[in-house]
């Protein structure tokens, strides 16, 4: 018997769908808002969750992710009143298990769901893959990345080409390494092609080899680095940097794995799995004319999207101790002790440049700190510094805090509406005769009162949607988090202190 959780305004939709499911021996429960459905669907107490895009209070395909993100997570099958195909594009790719059009018949409710929970039956039965995976290298147990590890296990046990898309200094290649390292071709190369750095002029001589007096210097003949992947896999990496004609070419290669070298007689055969990697939109670029449409289509046949750094701030700790064993052992220096100061400022950074910056930091850090024990903030290099400060800066003055001045927040319902809230006042230490304090606690003081207000009009404005709060603030969904806990709001701007 399965549970089965109906999220939809509509009362009477919410009556026959729950009737429904009644009828086919499950258990059924219904709300009609998502600030009651939601707190239900992350229970993990439900197997099918039927919600509705078109809410009172938000919208039903903002929070699939959320919900999808739990441990052993429900199936979604989206429900909508309208024709949309964005809205059909946006709750596949969010995860739905189906997204289907109002009105409702009983053969449109019970197929899928009868689908859905044979499915959900098997999984039981399944032991997750990412269990013995071999990391080579991967850091992190968030759940961002416990999904790539399962999406590399998944594709290691295929043929089919891989399309991995990230920005840069994700760990595009160190995915593509671990997708090699656990599939059958383990034993034979693996091949990078940076196609940012082919020469136009050599580029098919690099590819695909040449024979003896081809063309000029050409002293002897040459295997190409696709020849070179024969029974292993080949890493096109950098492949939205492709040039139109060089497209055309791999086209054919990848139909056939066949190619001629540069002045050869006859066709060379080569057995190699593809991996692709890029950090531009090549949809996007399929637009504008600057990628072939067909060559997309052959690279993407499994696609895997990697979150930036900013997303996982979690396994920050986990990537610095193995970044920063790394540098010790290149310098030759003991370990250092790592302060929560230290990971602190870190956490607060946005790391444009993700895991890639992240080394040249601790490599920074760890070369300044040389002779001390322990590394803090200070050692962090000072251009992270700077834009660390100038964020929380700026951030203060966007709230319109200013020295000694109310912060009004006359539209947050509640006890936050009885007027304003005054920022601690160095004046009031000499009225009582309290010494004054210094400079880094008063800021600080001002800094927690000012997030934890912001925070609490925040989940407020947004009824406690997160993407809503991310998309508002410009935080990430786990920085989002750690604050929340830091300053004891729940979802609903509430104080749980």
């Amino acid at each position: 018997m399965a549970n089965v959780l109906i999220i939809d305004d509509d009362l009477e939709m919410c009556t026959m769908l729950h009737d429904l499911v009644l009828h086919v021996d499950h258990e059924a429960t219904h709300v009609q808002t998502l600030s009651k459905g939601l707190p239900m669907a992350l229970s993990g107490r439900y197997d099918v969750v039927f919600l509705d895009v078109r809410m009172p209070d938000g919208n039903g395909l903002e929070v699939m992710k959320e919900i999808l993100e739990i441990d052993f997570p429900p199936e979604i099958i989206v429900m909508t009143g309208m024709g949309d195909s964005d809205g059909a594009e946006k709750a596949i790719r969010n995860g739905a298990w189906d997204y289907i059009q109002k009105p409702l018949s009983p053969k449109k409710i019970i197929q899928p769901l009868n689908r859905v929970l044979q499915y959900r039956d098997n999984m039981r039965g399944v032991n997750r893959p990412a269990a013995g995976l071999k990391r080579s290298g991967i850091v992190g147990e968030s759940h961002q990345i416990q999904e790539c590890l399962n999406a590399v296990s998944k594709a290691s046990k295929s043929l089919s080409n891989v399309l991995i898309t990230g920005e840069t200094g994700t760990g595009k290649e160190l995915i593509a390494r671990a997708i090699h390292v656990n599939s059958p071709r383990s034993r034979h190369r693996f091949v990078v092609v940076d196609c940012a750095a082919l020469p136009e002029n050599l580029v098919e001589s690099a590819l695909f080899g040449h024979e003896k007096g081809s063309f000029t210097g050409a002293d002897k003949a040459s295997e190409g680095l696709v020849i070179l992947a024969n029974g292993g896999t080949l890493l096109l990496d950098e492949v939205g940097e492709m040039s139109p004609n060089l497209q055309k070419v791999f086209l054919r290669v990848l139909q056939e794995r066949r190619f001629r070298p540069v002045g050869g007689k006859k066709e060379v055969d080569s057995d190699f799995r593809l991996v692709a990697a890029t950090n531009r939109n090549l949809p996007e670029m399929v637009k504008q004319g600057l990628f072939r449409e067909d060559l997309l289509y052959r690279l993407n046949t499994i696609s895997l999207s990697l979150p930036p750094l900013r997303e996982r701030l979690e396994d920050l700790p986990s990537l610095v101790k193995q970044l920063s064993s790394k540098v010790y052992q290149s310098l030759g220096i003991k370990p250092k002790l790592i302060s929560q100061d230290f990971i602190s400022a870190l956490s607060s950074y946005h790391w444009p440049g993700n895991v890639r910056e992240l080394v040249n930091t601790m490599e920074a850090s760890i070369s300044e700190a040389l002779y001390e024990p322990e590394l803090f903030s200070k050692h962090v290099p000072e251009r992270i510094r700077i834009s660390m400060a100038r964020q929380a800066a700026s951030s203060v003055f966007e709230t319109g805090l200013k020295k000694e001045a109310p912060i009004r927040l006359a539209s947050v319902p509640g006890e936050l509406r009885g007027g304003d809230v005054p920022v601690p006042s160095m004046a009031a230490g000499e009225a009582t005769g309290e010494p004054l304090p210094s400079y880094k606690v008063y800021r600080e003081a001002v800094v927690n009162k000012a997030e934890k207000l912001y925070l609490q009009k925040l989940m407020r404005s947004t009824h406690g949607n997160i993407k809503a709060a991310c998309s508002l603030s410009g935080l990430g969904r786990t920085r989002l988090y750690t604050l929340l806990k830091k300053h004891a709001v729940d979802r609903m701007g509430w104080n749980v202190s």
